[in-house]
């Protein structure tokens, strides 16, 4: 019976372990947010990065934008507004593990941009 309970245990710390090394999500998305201290048509310019801080490619990435606007044209294929307040990152391709995409816009008050949706590849 010892046996039997010291195999389950181990099955399920190896179960917790694999699980924590290879599964991505959201909570591996981080943005940062800071004015860049230019500004575009009165508005100040803010630049935002967006970083995969998992090992594995994530596509699909799309964040909320609620109300989404801005004075800078943003390359619609780094950011782009999909209405019902989404907005997908670099269309929707997979970043890297561990890579970065950088966009900026003008606009007052900046926005809070959050993930809300991503497939993890690995």
């Amino acid at each position: 019976m010892e046996i039997i309970v010291k195999l389950c245990f181990t099955i399920l710390l190896l179960t917790l372990l694999t699980k924590g090394i290879w599964s991505c999500g959201l909570n591996n998305i981080t943005i940062g947010t800071i004015r860049s201290g230019v500004e575009i048509k009165g508005m100040p310019e803010w630049n935002v990065v967006v970083v995969n801080n998992c090992d594995c490619p994530m596509q699909k990435l799309v964040l909320s934008c609620y109300d989404f606007q801005t004075t800078e044209p943003v390359d619609p294929t780094i950011f782009k507004p999909l209405g019902n307040n989404a907005c997908s990152v670099n269309n929707g391709n997979a970043i890297k593990g561990k890579d970065t995409i950088k966009f900026s816009y003008a606009w007052d008050p900046p926005f809070f941009l959050r993930p809300t949706s991503v497939n993890a590849t690995c």
